[in-house]
C-alpha cells in the first residue's frame, strides 16, 4: 500500500464518529450494518452519518452494497490489513520487539455464535 493511501485512511479514521462507525462495521463482520442501525447504535442523525460514511468509503475503508432499496455497509478488511501492515512494516528496525503479528481471524461468526442466532 502506498503512503498516500495510508494517509487518506488514517485521516478518515482521525475523527470520533468515523472511528466509531468503522469499529462497529469491523465488529459486525461480513454481514455489515444498515445506516439505520448504525445511526441508532451511535446516536447520529442521518445527514451526519451519511457524511461520515462517504468519507470512510472515499478512503476505501468501507463498501456499500444495495439490495433493492436497502443499503448495507461493510468494513473493507483487505484495506484495514494493508494499513496495519504498512504501519508495522520493519517494526523495531527488524529486531525482536513486543509487537506481534495479529492472528488471521475470520470475520464470520463462530459455530457457537451461529447456533445462538
Amino acid at each position: 500500500m502506498e503512503s498516500k493511501s495510508v494517509i487518506v485512511a488514517l485521516e478518515a479514521l482521525a475523527q470520533d464518529h468515523r472511528l466509531a462507525v468503522f469499529r462497529a462495521l469491523v465488529q459486525a463482520g461480513r454481514g455489515g450494518l444498515t445506516p439505520t442501525y448504525l445511526g441508532d447504535k451511535l446516536g447520529l442523525p442521518a445527514p451526519t452519518l451519511s457524511f461520515h460514511l462517504a468519507q470512510l468509503k472515499h478512503a476505501g475503508l468501507i463498501a456499500a452494497t444495495r439490495d433493492g432499496r436497502s443499503l448495507t455497509y461493510t468494513a473493507n478488511y483487505d484495506v484495514m490489513r494493508a494499513v496495519i501492515a504498512f504501519l508495522t512494516e520493519n517494526c523495531c528496525a527488524g529486531g525482536s520487539c513486543a509487537v506481534t503479528k495479529p492472528k488471521e481471524k475470520s470475520c464470520e461468526p463462530s459455530a457457537r455464535a451461529r447456533r445462538r442466532a
